[in-house]
């Protein structure tokens, strides 16, 4: 259990102007300061190294932060939520849906109906849960708020007000889609909204378009690495489904199999709970192609895009 006593503003060496510093750098509660290394405490405060040290020890302190039982685990898990996608197959594929508390990475070429899942997720998760948030980030100009329109009617429901409860951002470079997934955290604590969803599509393009060229790969994963640190850490803390969508490339030296695979190497794929392979079908169907999940077998199934949302073919 959280102390009562101990905030962000009484832990040793910070004083008004730096809980202002911590609070603007998205520091908002015991917790994130608990779990920063001492390095982002510098960078976002000017404190000493030993003064942070101090700080994340004294948060760690007041918190419960050791270990817990098998038990205590799957007590928490049951506060998991499956998002639907009006295709019984893809729910049969992912045991009855899309997590919350986990991030979910769908990757695939053009046309494979990525973008499609995401506008499907954001009214379907708005229909199960009516005081729900939705936060898009649009990297690449796909969101379109006639489709959303679209499956809402479909659903049922008040277009007006879904449109109302997604919060839309688009994103002009990676800088910037690294800072609005930092400022979730913000809507949640400091506006009190409920979200529920997080989509970001597509996860590399920025990432992808910047950075060119075998010299600046390693730099390029840091930084990848550290905004699905970000996303990750919103999944869990706030029991939130985040949904990514992946481009991909064609690997020229394999002769066997299908050569297509994911930009964001290892980072994006040991930082993803779920993977899902989206390709083109037959007459108009695509196949997603479930090929890595904690629980869940690898298996695939085959759906349609329609007007009201994904159907079994």
């Amino acid at each position: 259990m959280m102390s009562e006593e101990m905030t962000i503003q009484n832990l040793p060496g910070v004083g008004a102007a730096t809980a202002e510093k911590l609070t603007s750098a998205g520091f908002l509660d015991l917790l994130s300061v608990a779990v920063a290394s001492p390095g982002q405490l510098v960078d976002s405060t000017g404190v000493s190294e030993a003064v942070a040290r101090k700080m994340i020890n004294a948060a760690r302190d007041s918190m419960n932060m050791g270990f817990e039982t098998g038990i205590d685990v799957m007590k928490r898990r049951e506060q998991v939520h499956k998002i639907e996608t009006g295709s019984s197959g893809f729910n049969e594929l992912m045991d009855g849906g899309f997590e919350t508390g986990a991030i979910t990475e769908c990757f695939g070429e053009f046309g494979s109906g990525k973008t499609q899942i995401g506008h499907i997720l954001a009214v379907q998760i708005l229909k199960e849960f009516p005081d729900a948030s939705v936060v898009y980030i649009d990297t690449e100009n796909t969101f379109r708020p006639e489709r959303i329109e679209q499956l809402a009617t479909a659903l049922d429901l008040s277009t007006e007000e879904v449109l109302n409860k997604i919060m839309v951002a688009r994103a002009y470079n990676s800088d910037h889609q690294m800072l609005l997934a930092e400022k979730v955290e913000g809507l949640i604590k400091e506006q009190g909204k409920n979200v529920k969803l997080l989509v970001v599509d597509s996860l590399t393009a920025h990432f992808r378009a910047e950075f060119i060229g075998r010299g600046t790969l390693a730099e390029r994963q840091q930084k990848l690495n550290r905004h699905m640190h970000t996303l990750s850490k919103l999944a869990s803390t706030n029991n939130m489904c985040v949904f990514v969508t992946n481009q991909v490339m064609a690997k020229p030296d394999q002769f066997f199999g299908d050569p297509t695979q994911a930009i964001g190497g290892h980072v994006v794929a040991h930082a993803s709970t779920f993977r899902i392979y989206l390709r083109k079908g037959k007459k108009g169907t695509r196949v997603a192609k479930l090929i890595d999940a904690p629980n869940l077998p690898d298996g695939e199934c085959c759906f349609e895009v329609t007007e009201g949302g994904l159907r079994d073919v």
